[in-house]
């Protein structure tokens, strides 16, 4: 009998235990850090059509005569009118690579760029949730919603996609959405830029707006290995083999920044923004510079 690899069965049962570890390690995560943010980020109160008051301002020019507050200027020598906050609840729609290469750390003790990914996705929605928002996440089977009730289903969507990652490492082609929603793309964003420029500007051109959000992993940012190495890639590149680390690790260096100032610039042009994110770095500076992106504060 042939012992090397376990029956069917058996593989099917860790691969359970397994998820039944996760999950909830996974979403008791997500929420703390979406708790943390929260305490203290500013709410995403729009400007909008609802009926719930917001604040009263100064009356300008162009405004419609029909929104000023006549009380509340009869108490001063100024006429102000009433804004409401915006009541309707848009979709935020928020993919996460799921390619092969976000499987990798450079140390035991750091998460792999894929947990990050995982990690964000699920803290943001949670935070989203908690502010009224809908969300969905990109190829889940859990339709956009604003009920806080998805969120242990999309905890159990991304846990259980670990086993298969074979996404492309940029959004789908056909993905529908609201005009107007926003979309938040997870990833290491190492693709070649003219094909990430391709898949912004396909939902910029709808009218979504977006956030790009860049996870990498230390030993990708710094290189910090010497002498001879063996690299292996992890999407059927093969393997290519250093003799010195040193000597082409400006030339890596070049090329990292190079990439990150393309996404910047991508960004610029459709109008989104950029965040940058390490696997060694809190996740709460990431969520939060999100945050304030996503609630025009950035």
């Amino acid at each position: 009998m042939d012992t090397r690899h376990p029956p069917v069965s058996i593989r099917a049962q860790h691969r359970a235990e397994d998820l039944a570890r996760r999950l909830p390690a996974l979403l008791v995560a997500a929420e703390r850090i979406a708790a943390t943010v929260a305490q203290g980020a500013h709410g995403r109160r729009r400007v909008g059509t609802g009926e719930t008051f917001w604040q009263f301002r100064r009356y300008q020019q162009g405004d419609a005569h029909n929104r000023i507050d006549w009380r509340q200027t009869g108490k001063s020598a100024h006429v102000f009118v009433r804004e409401n906050e915006w009541e309707a609840a848009q979709t935020v729609w928020i993919w996460r690579d799921d390619s092969p290469s976000m499987n990798w750390r450079s140390g035991r003790d750091l998460s792999t760029k894929r947990d990050r990914a995982d990690l964000l996705a699920l803290a943001l929605s949670a935070l989203l949730l908690r502010g009224g928002e809908r969300v969905q996440l990109a190829g889940s089977d859990v339709p956009p919603s604003a009920a806080r009730s998805i969120l242990p289903r999309l905890a159990d969507w991304l846990t259980g996609q670990i086993y298969f990652n074979q996404g492309a490492g940029l959004p789908p082609t056909a993905v529908q959405l609201p005009r107007h929603a926003q979309a938040v793309l997870i990833g290491d964003l190492l693709s070649p830029l003219e094909e990430i420029e391709g898949a912004v500007a396909r939902l910029a051109a709808r009218g979504v707006r977006g956030h790009l959000v860049q996870v990498l992993d230390p030993g990708e940012e710094t290189l910090p290995y010497e002498g001879r190495v063996r690299f292996k890639g992890l999407e059927g590149e093969g393997s290519l083999l250093v003799p010195r680390v040193d000597g082409v690790r400006e030339a890596y260096l070049d090329r990292l920044a190079a990439q990150r100032d393309g996404l910047a610039a991508i960004a610029r042009t459709a109008g989104w923004t950029l965040t940058l994110h390490r696997t060694d770095k809190p996740p709460q500076t990431a969520l939060l510079s999100l945050w304030a992106a996503l609630s025009g504060e950035g």
